[in-house]
């Protein structure tokens, strides 16, 4: 291996996490009174404390940007062109839930929007899976928690007339 091929690939890797944190931005800075908003609204008995959203986040973002980076050094952008734009699609949809459900508190566009993310991410694992296994394996606890926030997101929508 070389060290332009090294360089490479470690820049590859900061793409990926940039796009990762820039999505995570894009949700931190759409409201940032979330947890206090999320304490107010009525909320189904088995809704998490809100503490718990920033460590799961965390990890799954991690997740996140490991997979497509994976992705990339195992097809590059030209053979995994229609996996990765999957994975730019989830992304953005990612990003726009939170501005969504507490920037405009449209609940049920919010909702909505999550069941598009959970089937964008559906479509991502599927087209990952093809290429590069673990990385589809890494979107699977997003892929799960994007079903509880879904869940989530329809009980909240409901009892927030």
């Amino acid at each position: 291996m070389t060290v332009l091929t090294v360089r490479r690939q470690a820049g590859a890797g900061a793409v990926f996490a940039l796009a990762v944190v820039l999505a995570a931005l894009v949700g931190a800075l759409a409201s940032t009174r979330t947890a206090q908003d999320y304490a107010r609204l009525a909320q189904p008995s088995w809704a998490p404390p809100a503490w718990v959203f920033g460590p799961v986040w965390a990890a799954l973002y991690a997740s996140i940007a490991v997979a497509g980076w994976l992705v990339w050094l195992r097809a590059g952008a030209s053979r995994g062109r229609g996996a990765l734009i999957a994975y730019g699609v989830q992304l953005a949809l990612n990003a726009a839930w939170t501005p969504i459900f507490f920037g405009l508190r449209q609940f049920g566009a919010a909702f909505a929007e999550v069941v598009a993310l959970w089937l964008a991410i559906a479509v991502t694992v599927v087209l990952f899976a093809r290429i590069q296994r673990a990385a589809a394996a890494l979107l699977l606890p997003y892929w799960a928690w994007t079903t509880f926030a879904a869940a989530l997101t329809f009980a909240v929508w409901r009892l927030n007339p």
